[in-house]
C-alpha cells in the first residue's frame, strides 16, 4: 500500500484530495463570510440583517445561492458569450487557484513551493483579467468603463503591495509561506511577529488589500450611484453568482496572507499553548471582521482620491521602506528584528 502512495497515480490521488480539502473549506467559509458580512453590516446599522431562512437566518445565504442557480441566465444582445462566460469562471478559478500555496498548519499545504509569495500575487495579479473580459464582452459603455476603472484600480494597489510584501522577503530572506511564518516563532508569542518590527507596513498592506479586492471603500470599479452597477450591470443568474464569489474568496486570500506575512499564520500568539491551523483560520477571520466594519462604517472615496492615495501617498512609502528595512537587516538593528534569516 505505501508503494502505490508513493507512485505517480498515489501521488496525483494525494494532490486531488488535498485540493478538494481546501476548496471545500474555502467555499464553506466563502457562505458564512456573506452571512457574517450582511450581519455585520445590519448590526452596524442598527439592523436585524438575515434572519428567516434557518436558525438566525444561517441559511439565508444557501437560500441565495440556490436562488441565482435557478434564474434563468440572460446574455446581452451582440456579447462576446465565449468571453462572457469564461471571465466569471476565470475570477473564481484563479482566487481558489492561489490557496494552494497557503499553508495552514505546518506541513498543512496542498503546495510548499520555495517562491510560494511570488506564485500567490502572481495568480492574485491575473484575477483583474476576468473583471476586464466581463467589462468588454458585455458589450456596453458602463460596465466596460467599470472594468477599465478595476484595471487602473488594482494595478496601483498591487506595486505598493509588493514592495511591503518584499519588506517581510528581506526580514525573512526567503520566499517560502511556512518559513516566513517560522521566521515569526519566537519565546514572546505576539510580540515576535512581523506586526511590530513592519508596523508601518501593516496598515498600508490592510488598505491595499481593500483597493486590491474592490472592497468598500474602494469598490469603484462597482460604484452604483456612477456606473450603475459596474462590470457585473449585464451579468445575472450563476455567472453574476460566480463573480461574487471570486471576489469573497480574493479577500479570503488576503485575510490569509495577512495573517501569514505580519501576524505568525498557525503560530499561538501566547506562549505555552500549542500552535494549530486553529490559530490561522481564527486570524483570518478576525481580519475579515475587520473588512466587513470598514465596509459598514467608513465611505466611498472618488476616483481621484483613490488614484492619489495609490500613487502619492502609498508607493513613496512603501518604497522607502525597502531601503529601510535594507539597512535595519543589514546592520542587525535591535539584535536583529528585522533579520530573521539566520534562524530560518
Amino acid at each position: 500500500m505505501a508503494g502505490f502512495w508513493a507512485s505517480a497515480l498515489g501521488f496525483s490521488l494525494i494532490m486531488l484530495a488535498q485540493g478538494l480539502a481546501v476548496i471545500a473549506f474555502v467555499m464553506l467559509s466563502l457562505i458564512f463570510m456573506v452571512y457574517g458580512d450582511r450581519k455585520i453590516w445590519a448590526a452596524v446599522q442598527m439592523r436585524r440583517g438575515p434572519n428567516v431562512v434557518g436558525p438566525w437566518g444561517l441559511l439565508q445565504t444557501f437560500a441565495d445561492a440556490l436562488k441565482y442557480v435557478l434564474k434563468e441566465i440572460v446574455v446581452p444582445a451582440g456579447a462576446d458569450k465565449f468571453v462572457y462566460f469564461l471571465a466569471p469562471f476565470l475570477s473564481m478559478t484563479l482566487a481558489l487557484t492561489a490557496f494552494v500555496a497557503i499553508p495552514f498548519a505546518d506541513g498543512w499545504v496542498v503546495s510548499n513551493l520555495n517562491v510560494g509569495i511570488l506564485f500567490i500575487f502572481a495568480v492574485s495579479s491575473l484575477e483583474v483579467y476576468g473583471v476586464i473580459m466581463g467589462g468588454w464582452a458585455s458589450n456596453s459603455k458602463y460596465p466596460f468603463l467599470g472594468s477599465l476603472r478595476s484595471a487602473a484600480q488594482m494595478i496601483s494597489y498591487e506595486v505598493s503591495m509588493g514592495l511591503i510584501i518584499i519588506g517581510v522577503i528581506i526580514s525573512t530572506g526567503s520566499m517560502n509561506m511556512s518559513a516566513i511564518v517560522e521566521a515569526q516563532r519566537g519565546d514572546w508569542g505576539l510580540l515576535n511577529w512581523y506586526w511590530l518590527p513592519h508596523l508601518p507596513m501593516v496598515v498600508l498592506f490592510f488598505v491595499s488589500a481593500l483597493a486590491e479586492t474592490n472592497r468598500p471603500p474602494f469598490d469603484l470599479p462597482e460604484a452604483e450611484s456612477e456606473l450603475v452597477a459596474g462590470f457585473m450591470v449585464e451579468y445575472s443568474s450563476t455567472p453574476y453568482l460566480l463573480f461574487m464569489a471570486g471576489e469573497y474568496i480574493a479577500m479570503f486570500l488576503m485575510c490569509a496572507l495577512t495573517s501569514i506575512l505580519f501576524f505568525g499564520g498557525w503560530l499561538s500568539p501566547i506562549p505555552g499553548i500549542p500552535d494549530g491551523a486553529m490559530w490561522m483560520v481564527l486570524k483570518m477571520w478576525f481580519f475579515f471582521f475587520m473588512f466587513a466594519m470598514v465596509k459598514a462604517i467608513v465611505p466611498r472615496y472618488r476616483y481621484d482620491q483613490l488614484m492619489r492615495i495609490g500613487w502619492k501617498v502609498f508607493l513613496p512609502l512603501s518604497l522607502a521602506w525597502v531601503v529601510i528595512v535594507a539597512f535595519l537587516a543589514k546592520f542587525e538593528v535591535l539584535g536583529g528584528a528585522w533579520a530573521r534569516w539566520a534562524g530560518v
